[in-house]
């Protein structure tokens, strides 16, 4: 199910009290208004108190002289509190609206007075704002249902032990060089033991216990990366994306982990209406720079899912490999195939965003990537 992101736009002609909350790890501030030329009306309450927000609503009305049935429209910005307030709200029967604070505009002197009372006053006007039909006030955080919110944490989770992983066998890298010798590729039993330092002498005890308590967290994480490998790929076969997940993993280069993060992070939940709302969230979009005659390119926006950024290069690299004969590996081979490693670091940023958008289309609407290569059944 696709999670409503589009609220129905408010009539300015009608009666409706409109609140703002600003989110704190103690309490919230609240600020409530009926129009623009009203002065917001202030509360806080402790941090999760849905009660007495829903008492406060009803001050609310009252305060603004709106009538008792007049509807609600409220805002907060995402964050630390994720989306079981939006659920909470809409339960409720209010109309929510999940702002991403990194698209609220600010006022741009060197010193600003900030503080949560002010921050809510901002908010609620900008509310009234975007509810009276002013476009570009601010961008809404697509909200996902509650399921696909849940599913991401297996992606996620796995993305985090694998870089412990790397981390760890790093460190032993490291304490190894210390003593100068090198770590094995295989490491079978207690291969610490085996070690010798550059005078052909065993390491040192503390040494060798400190190995051995890595080498014992990463069997852990390698245990817990096989158990979340048969969670992702049976995720696959019954989830609530079958269909899109399926025709995704039958492409040559794109292996369950990689379809997992792109279906888990919204190729699917995120109902994108084109592929600008495709490469939006990925990030990998051109900031110009253009004020009079000073023209110039200040590279790519990051400002998308860094998830998607990750993994979306790396399945970059695979397709180059495993779809030689498809349309964008030959476009990436001549623009960048000739040329140096930096040249080919930088097309494959390029080719990674073509290939999202390729993915989404043949996930979503069924079109294969020109030229690609179906796995063997």
């Amino acid at each position: 199910m696709t999670a409503q992101t589009r609220p129905a736009m408010t009539s300015v002609n009608e009666p409706t009290l409109y609140v703002a909350f600003e989110l704190g790890a103690k309490e919230w501030t609240i600020a409530m208004t009926s129009c623009l030329g009203r002065t917001p009306w202030l509360r806080k309450v402790r941090a999760g108190d849905l009660p007495t927000v829903a008492q406060l609503l009803v001050q609310g009305r009252s305060h603004c002289g709106l009538p008792a049935t007049a509807p609600v429209v409220s805002c907060y910005e995402a964050g630390r509190d994720g989306f079981w307030i939006h659920r909470a709200l809409e339960a409720q029967g209010i109309r929510n609206r999940v702002v991403d604070s990194a698209s609220i505009e600010v006022n741009r002197r060197a010193r600003r007075a900030k503080t949560d009372r002010l921050d809510a006053v901002k908010l609620v006007m900008m509310l009234v704002r975007v509810c009276s039909g002013e476009v570009q006030v601010w961008r809404e955080v697509r909200v996902p249902s509650a399921a696909a919110e849940a599913a991401r944490h297996v992606s996620r989770e796995r993305s985090q032990l694998v870089a412990e992983q790397t981390r760890m066998i790093n460190q032993l890298r490291s304490w190894l060089a210390l003593s100068g010798c090198r770590l094995p590729k295989r490491r079978g039993g207690e291969w610490w033991v085996a070690l010798r330092d550059w005078a052909g002498q065993a390491l040192p005890v503390e040494v060798q216990l400190r190995l051995a308590r890595t080498h014992a967290r990463l069997v852990v994480i390698a245990a817990q990366l096989a158990g979340i490998a048969g969670t992702q790929a049976a995720a696959l076969r019954t989830g609530p994306s079958v269909a899109a997940a399926q025709r995704l993993v039958q492409l040559k280069g794109v292996a369950t982990p990689g379809a997992s993060v792109l279906l888990d992070e919204g190729l699917v939940w995120r109902d994108f209406r084109n592929r600008r709302e495709v490469g939006g969230l990925l990030g990998f979009t051109p900031v110009p720079y253009q004020s009079g005659d000073q023209a110039r390119d200040q590279g790519i926006d990051h400002a998308g899912n860094k998830r998607w950024r990750s993994v979306s290069v790396q399945l970059a690299w695979g397709w180059v490999r495993w779809q030689p004969s498809s349309v964008l590996t030959q476009w990436y081979q001549r623009r960048f195939g000739s040329r140096g490693g930096r040249a080919r670091r930088i097309g494959i940023v390029a080719l990674a965003r073509k290939l999202v958008i390729a993915l989404w289309r043949w996930a979503c609407q069924g079109v294969l990537p020109e030229g690609a290569i179906l796995k063997a059944a």
